[in-house]
């Protein structure tokens, strides 16, 4: 065979190959195994295998990441710019949470009918109302956080998450970690604390809601910084036990979402009430109309984004979803400081590059170990997991 001849005779791996352990030069290129491979035959394989596959793929990065990047940049708009062209800022959290929390509960509803099950509760109440509970608490969390400290700092602190997630699975769901995974914690936790530590983490509204005023940066930022705290610990417990309940009882995704999302609108309501918060917040959205409408819109693409998110990992598997995840964190925050106007300093350039570059070294190293443990035949079988 000539060199030419060599070039062009390239291994190509299509995603159903790389189920079968084998490669586009071993399963067809090779003519004393299968014969001569036309170019027809080699155009159809390739754009459905190739294209079918990547096409896909692509299509639902594209729905995660455009969605959840909104979501992203209307959660910051709600809560740090003025309405009404004045100096009118809107500060109930818990209304949000309320809102996205009914209008997801009402879609779930929707899709529970549609699908004709069962409406009966499969848990115990108090089940779901603990995930509700925590659910609440985190986001509200989340959304009180941006009042302190800037985009960038919220989103970086998510990513820290592992650390509650590994405590609350060793407690509730009795899991261990190898060393891997604990040195993986550290050096996302080190990212964050470079990232905090290296530039302005205060957020430009954060003088409104601290005591010092304009001098009280620290002080807000110090604020924010637990918050998030409070949010990682809730969150930590709410993915934790909701996997949980997938575990101890038969139930679909969104039987789930209807009865957690029934009762964390039901607590956002009657904390709002009990709170004296909610005439003020109906209030404010009546005199600036424009801010239920972003409110709306923010919960209409966190909304929409779980349909994408449960797609995704039911039809290409938990690491895809994890690589676009992970992407869409780091697009968020380079959105945002082009948006909102935050310069970040040399060391919160090197505390990104810590975290990300950790967090795809953890996605391409479970890859890895599901490859190895899976037998070849049964590879495009794994990995098919539920949100």
């Amino acid at each position: 065979m000539s060199a030419e001849a060599s070039e062009k005779r390239i291994l190509l791996r299509t995603p159903s190959m790389e189920r079968d352990g084998g490669s586009f030069d071993e399963h067809h290129a090779t003519p004393e195994r299968r014969g001569s491979f036309s170019k027809h035959k080699f155009a159809q394989l390739l754009d459905k295998e190739w294209g079918g596959y990547y096409l896909g793929v692509a299509l639902c990065a594209g729905g995660i990441l455009g969605t959840l990047i909104c979501y992203g940049i209307l959660q910051e708009k709600v809560m740090t710019t003025p309405y009404g062209g004045g100096n009118e800022y809107f500060s109930y959290s818990l209304l949000i949470v309320f809102i996205n929390r009914a209008l997801t509960c009402a879609v779930a509803l929707v899709t529970n009918v549609a699908k004709g099950e069962s409406l009966k509760p499969i848990a115990p109440l108090f089940s779901y109302a603990a995930v509700s509970v925590s659910n609440v608490v985190a986001t509200a969390c989340q959304y009180e956080a941006l009042k302190y400290v800037t985009f960038p700092v919220q989103t970086l602190a998510k990513t820290a998450k592992m650390v509650p997630v590994m405590l609350w699975g060793t407690v509730i769901l009795m899991k261990s970690y190898n060393l891997k995974e604990y040195g993986m914690a550290v050096l996302v936790t080190f990212g964050c604390t470079l990232f905090l530590l290296s530039g302005d983490a205060s957020s430009k509204v954060s003088h409104r809601h601290t005591a010092g005023g304009p001098e009280g940066g620290n002080t807000g930022a110090a604020y924010g910084g637990l918050l998030m705290m409070g949010y990682l610990g809730f969150d930590g417990f709410t993915s934790t036990f909701q996997e949980k309940l997938f575990k101890g009882f038969q139930m679909t995704p969104h039987h789930q979402v209807l009865y957690v999302t029934l009762f964390s609108a039901t607590f956002a309501f009657g904390s709002l009430v009990m709170s004296g918060m909610l005439v003020p917040a109906l209030k404010f959205v009546v005199a600036y109309p424009s801010c239920i409408v972003d409110i709306l819109f923010l919960s209409s693409t966190a909304v929409s984004s779980q349909f994408i998110i449960a797609y995704t990992i039911k039809t290409y598997g938990a690491l895809v979803f994890a690589t676009i995840m992970t992407t869409r964190q780091f697009l968020s925050i380079l959105v945002s400081n082009v948006l909102f106007g935050h310069p970040m300093a040399g060391g919160q350039w090197l505390g990104l590059v810590v975290v990300f570059g950790t967090l795809y070294a953890k996605i391409q190293m479970r890859g890895k170990k599901k490859n190895s443990l899976a037998p070849n035949h049964a590879k495009g079988h794994q990995g098919q997991q539920t949100a």
